[in-house]
């Protein structure tokens, strides 16, 4: 198995992957953390591959997996205050600001709305295998308004070791995700709070987005791949 994670910079869960013995890339058209192994434009790609184009999905195997770690911004439930005109940022826009604004913020989320839908029926018609993460919310877009309904939704990731509580959600398409025991103590991580982040500039954004190692390996191990602990091979007479 290849695991190649989408729309990671920070390789996070690619190093986690990595310390199982599993290969493991990054891409992204960013590379502001060193990690990114393929640095190109993923849009593009999806959309060549749903056209039947040469794309990064060619070289792609059933036996592989793919993590997607899709841009959530214009999903998430501050959009929905963003076309209302009520966002607080907004307060002093004239009412055809507000409109040129939301015309701007729709069209980003029809096209990423587009993307993902021709991500996952590239993943489907391939027969390939894949995890789409994203913020979860009743208000988040794609809890509202599409489909696919997710397989895993995490509502405190402290309990598994993350910096944020950030309630999230994991969509398994191509199979099901495991149901793996870990019975290791899970180590102390100091908290972050994301309300001190509603930036808009980069830097807030990708903070937003961090995830603690800790929590990856765990996510890995409990969902992703066949794993046993030492306590379970010990009872099993192998330790």
């Amino acid at each position: 198995m290849i695991a190649h994670c989408l729309f990671e910079q920070s390789g996070t869960f690619k190093n986690e992957f990595k310390k199982l013995g599993i290969e493991a890339y990054d891409y992204d058209i960013l590379n502001e953390y060193g990690e990114t192994d393929y640095q190109l434009d993923l849009f593009a790609e999806i959309r060549g591959g749903y056209e039947g184009r040469p794309s990064i999905f060619d070289k792609i195997t059933p036996d592989d997996l793919i993590l997607a770690f899709f841009p959530c911004t214009r999903f998430e439930q501050q959009i929905l205050l963003s076309f209302r005109g009520d966002l607080k940022q907004m307060k002093n826009y004239t009412d055809l600001q507000k409109l040129e604004t939301v015309l701007r913020l729709h069209e980003e989320l029809h096209q990423n709305y587009d993307l993902i839908t021709k991500l996952s029926i590239i993943v489907i018609k391939r027969g390939l295998k894949m995890v789409f993460e994203n913020p979860y919310s009743e208000q988040h877009y794609l809890t509202r308004y599409w489909c696919l309904k997710p397989s895993v939704i995490d509502k405190n990731r402290r309990l598994n070791g993350d910096y944020y509580v950030k309630p999230t959600q994991y969509w398994f398409i191509g199979f099901k995700p495991k149901n793996n025991f870990l019975f290791e103590p899970i180590e102390y991580v100091k908290p972050k709070s994301i309300s001190d982040l509603w930036g808009t500039n980069q830097k807030d954004i990708e903070e937003r987005s961090m995830i603690h190692p800790q929590y990856a390996s765990r996510f890995i191990r409990q969902y992703l791949v066949d794993y046993e602990t030492d306590i379970e091979k010990m009872l099993k007479g192998e330790g």
